[in-house]
């Protein structure tokens, strides 16, 4: 659950108004002895009462209580198009924004060639905001000819590396058929030459070669995943934007980790000081 203790607070304040209000109704409504108003007010008032038990129930099992980090890390994110990292690696991002990391989101174009350039940018710092990330930088490299502005990407990249002084790179796997995900794949790759974490992750384009070796528990972040995707509305058409395929793709990788849930990723170099306690 997002946010949990704004939920957990306006769960209580829910509880503590409702409650008391219905039970003042049932006690002060009418002249004794019981009337017909005075008995479907205290009608009310239980009914209220088993309501707000239930609420309290439906939200104490979608609660997500993660265990904060020993050590905050800091991670950067590296998508081709707006809605890339939400597809590819949205559950993980949710899961180290509330585990205590910081996500910072790198975007290399706007869309604008599969999608309406005036309100992917946008969507993209919405579905960044859903997932927690710390910021999300849109830039507008061509969409469809990012391999064209490879070098210029690289130092893009390069520069957000230095910048948040990153502890973990994702990008885009090498074995992705999409022009656009295979050129940001290399970009990082130069602009990360001597970083010791890049992990690669699985766009709904990536081939049958991809065969990730490090896999995320995401089982309770997948509602989150989906929720974070339909922000990208002028998207909403496409077979791999829906909840359906989303929750399937998670559910297999979860298969291949022993868990519910995953996403799965391949290691470009994985040192474990530099993913420490996440």
């Amino acid at each position: 659950m997002r946010e949990p203790e704004k939920v957990r607070l306006l769960t209580y304040l829910l509880s503590g108004s409702l409650v008391p209000a219905n039970f003042a109704v049932a006690l002060f409504h009418g002249d004794w002895p019981l009337t017909t108003d005075r008995v479907c007010a205290i009608g009310l008032f239980s009914v209220d009462a088993l309501a707000v038990g239930l609420l309290l129930l439906v939200v104490h099992q979608r609660w997500i209580d993660p265990r904060p980090a020993g050590q905050p890390r800091r991670i950067v994110a590296i998508g081709a198009h707006p809605d890339d990292l939400e597809l590819a690696c949205g559950g993980t991002i949710a899961k180290l924004h509330d585990s205590g990391h910081e996500v910072h989101a790198l975007v290399m174009s706007g869309g604008e060639v599969g999608g309406d350039a005036s309100r992917r940018p946008g969507e993209a710092v919405s579905g960044g905001k859903l997932l927690g990330t710390t910021s999300v930088t849109v830039h507008d490299f061509p969409d469809t000819r990012l391999r064209d502005v490879e070098l210029e990407m690289t130092q893009v990249i390069e520069a957000a590396i230095r910048r948040y002084n990153a502890d973990i790179v994702l990008t885009h796997s090498g074995n992705d058929q999409h022009q656009d995900h295979h050129a940001v794949h290399l970009a990082t790759l130069r602009a990360g030459r001597q970083h010791p974490a890049i992990l690669c992750y699985e766009s709904p384009s990536v081939t049958s070669d991809f065969s990730p070796q490090v896999f995320v528990d995401i089982g309770d972040y997948v509602d989150v995943k989906v929720s974070a995707v339909s922000a990208h509305r002028d998207q909403a058409g496409k077979p791999y934007m829906t909840g359906d395929r989303i929750r399937g793709i998670a559910s297999f990788r979860g298969s291949q980790a022993k868990i519910a849930h995953a996403e799965g990723f391949e290691p470009v170099r994985l040192l474990c000081s530099s993913v420490g306690d996440l």
